[in-house]
């Protein structure tokens, strides 16, 4: 299992591209595989945010934990990544998914019709993009395009989908890299998304796919006093319907225990249940629920996995 952390913020708390850019360079020197930027209504624009890591980072892969489609065209989101994609050396990966009918139609005032369908729509014409031909033709329910694409120093980007459903969990194994997966705990992961995302990608010929576990994580002294903050934290991800479901198929159905929070002995252990359940990759959103040296302890843990 490839270890990365999330290098701007997941929770409420806002990151700042000082910050961002620090969180990167330190990511770097630890040695972990992966940074990975949320795309929220109060964080940084996901790309822009990975564009400015690629120029203090050379080897740290750069991903999007998850760009929302509903509010942007697929070809124009193309574009974007496959100049942010030039300007990181390759190191790009493009997480996306429909996001929740809170964010699209509450929030931009969006359709949220039949968001599998539209997902599945979105990443062959995304596919269409990265083919490098230099033109792109797609005729579909959702999307008409016929136009010239070609980015100078551009690669092809590989994308994973924000999959917990089965529908989605086939279109991501069959059209997508992978998967980057939120509230999903060892049981889920292991019983659920991975046997549906490889089924899927082994009927279609592809090969096996990523498994992102996004996990908030954080080692502590009081655990306790943590899990009660963690609660609050995790309060505004209650009654968001693709959750639930994933929660579900965990073992107790509570974000908080999806969480990976304790001293330093059961961090361990509990990740390491997460790679034998199948994870590829862990995609850690590092808590500071106990300050700064909290903080800085877990992530050097992580370092040493």
């Amino acid at each position: 299992m490839r270890v990365g952390v999330f290098i701007g913020r997941t929770t409420g708390e806002r990151t700042t591209a000082k910050e961002l850019l620090d969180n990167a360079r330190d990511a770097e020197a630890r040695g972990l595989s992966t940074g990975w930027v949320p795309h929220l209504p109060w964080s940084l624009d996901a790309l822009t945010a990975l564009a400015l890591a690629a120029g203090v980072t050379e080897e740290l892969e750069l991903g999007t934990a998850v760009v929302p489609t509903f509010p942007r065209h697929p070809m124009s989101l193309a574009q974007h990544a496959l100049t942010v994609q030039a300007v990181a050396g390759g190191r790009l990966t493009l997480g996306i998914g429909p996001s929740h009918p809170v964010v699209i139609e509450s929030m931009y005032g969006l359709s949220y019709d039949r968001p599998a369908s539209h997902t599945e729509e979105y990443v062959e014409v995304l596919r269409a993009c990265f083919a490098g031909t230099g033109y792109v033709r797609h005729e579909g329910d959702r999307f008409s395009v016929a136009a010239m694409l070609d980015v100078p120093e551009g690669s092809p980007v590989p994308v994973l989908v924000a999959a917990l459903g089965p529908r989605m969990l086939e279109i991501a194994g069959r059209l997508a890299d992978g998967t980057i997966t939120w509230w999903a705990d060892e049981r889920a992961i292991g019983e659920h998304v991975v046997p549906k995302i490889n089924a899927a990608a082994e009927t279609a010929g592809r090969p096996v796919p990523r498994v992102v576990a996004g996990v908030p994580v954080a080692v502590v002294d009081d655990v306790d006093a943590a899990r009660e903050r963690a609660a609050e934290l995790f309060s505004a991800y209650s009654g968001i319907p693709s959750y639930d479901r994933i929660l579900s198929r965990g073992e107790t159905g509570n974000t908080v225990d999806v969480a990976v929070i304790g001293d330093e002995a059961t961090v361990r252990a509990r990740l390491r249940r997460f790679a034998d359940a199948g994870v590829t990759d862990l995609c850690a959103s590092v808590l500071s629920i106990e300050g700064e040296a909290s903080r800085r302890h877990t992530l050097d843990v992580l370092a040493t996995l």
